[in-house]
C-alpha cells in the first residue's frame, strides 16, 4: 500500500499537494475547495496590512506552458481574513499555512492575529537583491510574535544559497522556493499593447516554463540547509511533484496548474504519483526524497553514452530520428542507432512517448 503522507515541522498532511498562495486560495471558500479537489493541506493568498491593488488585465496565458500575472497580495483587507475567510478556510480540515508579507514590521503587526488560524506562516519576501537582511528581518519579526513554524518563500533571482542559509541562521523553519519570475512581457498582436495591464505593461512568469528553474532552486537549497524545503513553481503533474520530492523537498505547492484547470487538479496530481510509486515500487515518501542529490554526479560527463532502444516497445513512430541532428537514427522496424555517428546527446531519450530509448548508464 502506498503511503503519501508527509510531516514536517510538527504539521501533518495526508498528502504532499498544496495549493500555493495565490488566486486558487483568494478565500475561505476557495480553501474548502481545495480540499475537496484533493489537497493535503491550505497555503492562503498572502495578506499585508492592506489590501492590494491590482492592476488589470492581470491574468494571461500567453503560450502553452507560460502564464503571465500582475498578482499581488490579496485584495482583501486583513481584517476581512480575520473576521470571515480564515474561520472559513479552517473548516476544509486541513492544516493551514497563512501567507504574511513584506516587511518586518508589516509581519510584525499580523503574526499575532493570523496565529490563531494557523499551523505555520509563510512568509513573501519577493524580488530582493543582493541583500539577506529584510528576509533575516522578517523571520525574526514572525519568530518574536508567534510562536508558529516560520517558511519563507524565495524569488528565483537571487543567490539561493547564500538566502537559503540566511534564512535558516535567522531562525526559519523552513523555505519555500520559488515565486513567479520576472518581469516578463507579452504582447497582444491584434492591438499592439501589452497584454498586462500594470504601469509597464510587464508581468511575472509562471506555469510550466519555469519548472526547471524551480527543480533547480530546490535541489541547489537542498544541498545547503538542514530545515525542510517546500517546492513551487510550474508544478502540473504528479511527475513533477515527484522530481520535486527527489531534488530534496518534503512537500510541493500548485498555483498556475490550480488555476487553468481548478482545484480537482490536487487530486488529480497526487493519483499520479500514486501511480508512479506502485510502478517504481516506492511505499513512501522518503523512499525517494532527495534522491537526486545521492544521484549528483562527482564530475560532468564527456564520453558518449549510446542509448539502447527497446525493441518491443517502439513503434517506429519516427520522432527520434527526426530530431536527431546527427542523422544517428533510422527508423526500420524500430529505431535503429548508430553508435558510430551518435554524439550521445541524449534528446531521443527525453523525446521518446513511449519511453522505448534509455540511457545505459
Amino acid at each position: 500500500m502506498v503511503n503519501l503522507s508527509t510531516q514536517f515541522c510538527g504539521i501533518q498532511l495526508k498528502n504532499p499537494v498544496m495549493p500555493a498562495a495565490g488566486p486558487p486560495i483568494r478565500n475561505g471558500q476557495a480553501a474548502i475547495e481545495a480540499a475537496r479537489g484533493g489537497a493535503g493541506g491550505i497555503v492562503t493568498k498572502t495578506i499585508s496590512v492592506k489590501g492590494a491593488e491590482v492592476p488589470r488585465p492581470c491574468m494571461a496565458e500567453p503560450f502553452k506552458g507560460g502564464f503571465l500575472n500582475t498578482e499581488l497580495w490579496s485584495e482583501l483587507e486583513p481584517e476581512v481574513w480575520l473576521e470571515k475567510e480564515y474561520p472559513l478556510a479552517k473548516e476544509a480540515g486541513l492544516p493551514m499555512i497563512i501567507g504574511l508579507g513584506y516587511t518586518a514590521d508589516e509581519i510584525r503587526q499580523l503574526a499575532p492575529k493570523v496565529a490563531p488560524f494557523a499551523d505555520a506562516l509563510e512568509l513573501s519576501t519577493h524580488y530582493l537583491g543582493g541583500d539577506t537582511s529584510p528576509v533575516e528581518e522578517a523571520v525574526q519579526a514572525a519568530k518574536e510574535s508567534c510562536d508558529k513554524p516560520v517558511f519563507v518563500k524565495l524569488s528565483p533571482q537571487v543567490d539561493i544559497p547564500t538566502f537559503a542559509k540566511a534564512a535558516e541562521k535567522a531562525g526559519a523553519d523552513g523555505i519555500v522556493l520559488i515565486n513567479s519570475f520576472g518581469p516578463c512581457l507579452d504582447i497582444d498582436v491584434r492591438t499592439g499593447r501589452p497584454l498586462m495591464g500594470s504601469e509597464t505593461g510587464y508581468g511575472w512568469l509562471s506555469g510550466k516554463a519555469i519548472f526547471p528553474l524551480a527543480l533547480r532552486c530546490v535541489y541547489q537549497a537542498a544541498q545547503v540547509v538542514d530545515i525542510p524545503i517546500i517546492g513551487v513553481g510550474g508544478i502540473s503533474s504528479g511527475i513533477d511533484a515527484i522530481k520535486m520530492i527527489m531534488a530534496g523537498a518534503v512537500a510541493v505547492q500548485v498555483c498556475t496548474a490550480a488555476i487553468l484547470e481548478g482545484p480537482t487538479v490536487y487530486g488529480r496530481i497526487v493519483k499520479e504519483m500514486k501511480r508512479f510509486m506502485e510502478k517504481a515500487g516506492y511505499e513512501s515518501l522518503t523512499d525517494f526524497q532527495g534522491l537526486a542529490l545521492k544521484k549528483k554526479p562527482e564530475r560532468a560527463t564527456m564520453i558518449p553514452v549510446t542509448p539502447e532502444v527497446d525493441e518491443e516497445t517502439c513503434t517506429a513512430c519516427g520522432l527520434c530520428a527526426r530530431s536527431c541532428v546527427y542523422q544517428a537514427i533510422v527508423i526500420d522496424e524500430y529505431a535503429k542507432i548508430d553508435p558510430e555517428k551518435c554524439f550521445g546527446c541524449g534528446l531521443c531519450v527525453s523525446r521518446c512517448p513511449v519511453k522505448a530509448i534509455a540511457h545505459n548508464w
